[in-house]
């Protein structure tokens, strides 16, 4: 059997493992300590971030926006359909519900259009919507400007998640960082990560010192163990912060590399018929995270499914792209508008192997496999 090519697995070096040495020789093991002070400010150094709070996952993250913009029971929030669960499940936490916005063919993330028409109807409905959570799929950035301008004009802050897009670029401006709130994941999964864990940042110094005390179970400044409001166990551990400013110091060499597997990708694949690859737009960089591209089963002689059947079955994983969150059944009755792009991408997507730490031969596996089906 030939050895297992996994979708994105973790690439971590020497450097991780001296700070997470270094936090274990000090006995800072705790959610607290020097590594995560200066994960935070590496990683504002590094985006343009004004300020920012490690936290235990981009959910996190996204949870501690909503509440810090008072989202309620019955109220309505804006977000991409066409991204994973984990962007609108905070959203139900809070008791509110999310409202689905389709994507656009150009970067395959939120259409503007479609936002202002969600944003219009609900005012009419009476429901104002208290924010709009905007993703950055795939290492794509969306086009912001436009969704930005729509949101200030009627006074909705925009929560942009960047859970997928560290490393990647809006007119020369890291994602993230245009938003009210931007959060990042470092996911095992994610082009760099921390194992588990995340990052809240904002341009507003106040509502990351509240986001930091609620992160740590809202404890008030007392002797003794006392609180006042309702807190949370969010904060990373120093441990995991030290993982997070070793694969900092690596991630132009991650963004590369998951560049170049693109690059392979397209040169070998893209000329076959009915393989169309995720667009980049020109304002930006993707960062690639993960190669995804989509497969017209009349011209190409095989479905999606088929293809990544025949590469599991060569012990190469590959998945579906997201499924988009209108048609997951726990949000079957959330409103939704669009026109059905993200649901066709999903009919015909597939996320190829994309990890950075992947080689020559691992590349040229994925690309045999796929020459075959499309032969067959």
């Amino acid at each position: 059997m030939n050895r297992r090519i996994y979708l994105s697995p973790p690439h971590v070096g020497d450097k991780e493992f001296e700070f997470v040495k270094e936090a274990f020789d000090t006995n800072w093991i705790a959610p607290v300590g020097p590594h995560v002070d200066l994960f935070e400010k590496e990683f504002c150094e590094l985006t343009g971030s004004k300020f920012a709070v490690a936290l235990s996952s981009g959910s996190a993250a996204i949870h501690l926006a909503l509440i810090l913009l008072n989202v309620q029971r019955d109220d309505e929030v804006i977000c991409s359909t066409f991204t994973f669960s984990a962007t609108a499940n905070p959203i139900v936490y809070q008791g509110a519900t999310p409202v689905f916005v389709d994507s656009e063919n150009a970067t395959w993330n939120m259409d503007v259009s479609f936002l202002a028409e969600a944003i219009q109807d609900r005012i009419k409905k009476g429901k104002t919507p208290k924010a709009v959570i905007l993703v950055h799929l795939y290492g794509q950035s969306a086009d912001i400007d436009p969704i930005l301008t729509l949101c200030n004009e009627y006074d909705i802050p925009l929560i942009e998640d960047a859970a997928e897009s560290v490393g990647a670029y809006y007119k020369g401006k890291h994602t993230g960082t245009l938003g009210k709130f931007g959060i990042f994941s470092f996911n095992g999964n994610k082009i760099i990560t921390t194992s588990t864990g995340g990052m809240l940042v904002s341009g507003d110094e106040d509502l990351i010192q509240k986001a930091r005390f609620l992160a740590t179970q809202a404890r008030d400044p007392a002797p003794h163990y006392q609180h006042s409001h309702v807190g949370y166990n969010y904060r990373l551990s120093n441990v995991l912060a030290g993982i997070g400013r070793g694969q900092l110091r690596v991630l132009e060499e991650r963004v590369k590399s998951r560049r170049a597997n693109f690059k392979f990708y397209k040169e070998e694949l893209g000329n076959l018929s009915g393989v169309q690859f995720m667009p980049e737009a020109e304002f930006g960089r993707s960062n690639r995270w993960l190669t995804c591209l989509t497969i017209d089963p009349s011209r190409f002689g095989a479905t999606r499914e088929d293809v990544r059947l025949a590469l599991e079955s060569e012990n190469i994983e590959a998945r579906p792209v997201w499924k988009p969150l209108h048609s997951q059944p726990v949000f079957k009755d959330c409103p939704n508008y669009g026109t059905g792009v993200s649901e066709e991408i999903f009919d015909k997507g597939l996320c190829l192997p994309s990890g950075s730490n992947l080689n020559g031969q691992d590349l040229k596996r994925v690309v045999k496999v796929i020459h075959q089906v499309c032969g067959g």
